[in-house]
């Protein structure tokens, strides 16, 4: 039997908003797991809201970067020691120089990006200038590259340099890309991911592991509530029915549009320009995780 300490229970409580006494039920029976701790908690019911507690990182930014002809895009997150220089507009500059590098060259990892061609030297050539400079230690801490054939990008970056993403859209006519509705639509998708943090674009897209956990959790609480086995097996699918529209993309209601999902605003947009948009999917850098 592994040690429940004070210290376990704290964490536990602070990550479910939980009563302290059933966060140490959950952790005894979970043996100490503080992950199979929260499932204990999802299934009696108890946890309100189970919060991603992210670690203690450096400060810095996340640039988005997306090609003129919106074909191809990067994300990339750059850290330094302070928030004074994560603001600093040659810090998010520099970050955004990068991502640049990264969409133009698609570098297997930092490594190979350090090698990438920039300015009059290499990318690792530049972030030791950019360092001596500023005089704060920076990194690249992971970046993302996109491309599209049939369709273009789209980004959203928070105000803080803190969160962004990249959307990919699909589409048949090139002149699409130029419609005034379908940039409209683009970019408050694109915010709507930021917002609203889905799990994936489409529901087929979901992992199927993540689906199965769900439907446990589901069962488990339809369990408890003593009727037949068939009635709880419609509880547990109306409640992933729920999961589906809260958490896919294309579901989820708008943040602009009250009543009407994303799905139905891409039918509105395919009419409007005689062609067949489509959301196909989404990468969302936050800052740290």
């Amino acid at each position: 039997m592994a040690q429940i300490t004070a210290a376990l229970v704290k964490q536990l409580r602070e990550m479910t908003d939980s009563p302290m006494m059933e966060c140490k039920k959950a952790l005894v029976e979970a043996d100490g797991d503080i992950e199979k701790a929260v499932d204990v908690l999802r299934k009696m019911g108890v946890a309100k809201a189970v919060k991603r507690s992210g670690r203690d990182t450096n400060e810095g930014t996340i640039a988005a970067y997306v090609s003129e002809d919106g074909k191809t895009g990067a994300l990339l997150e750059l850290t330094c020691e302070t928030d004074f220089v994560g603001t600093n507009p040659k810090f998010t500059g520099f970050a955004m120089d990068l991502a640049k590098v990264v969409a133009e060259n698609d570098p297997a990892d930092v490594v190979a990006l350090k090698a990438c061609a920039m300015g009059e030297g290499t990318v690792e050539s530049e972030l030791t200038e950019m360092i001596h400079v500023i005089g704060e230690n920076m990194k690249v801490a992971r970046f993302q590259r996109l491309s599209v054939e049939n369709g273009v990008l789209a980004n959203y970056v928070h105000h803080n340099g803190k969160l962004a993403d990249i959307v990919t859209f699909s589409f048949n006519n090139a002149e699409t890309a130029d419609n005034d509705e379908f940039k409209s639509f683009a970019h408050d998708v694109a915010m709507q991911v930021a917002a609203a943090a889905p799990v994936a674009a489409r529901r087929e897209d979901v992992d199927s592991a993540v689906v199965e956990h769900e439907k446990s959790i589901y069962m488990a609480q339809a369990a408890d509530s003593g009727k037949p086995e068939a009635i709880q097996e419609k509880i547990a699918v109306g409640k992933l029915e729920k999961f589906y529209k809260e958490n896919v993309l294309t579901e989820q209601e708008s943040i602009k549009e009250s009543g009407t999902t994303i799905n139905e605003l891409a039918a509105k947009v395919s009419k409007s320009a005689g062609d067949d948009v489509k959301v196909v999917s989404f990468v969302r850098f936050s800052f740290g995780e």
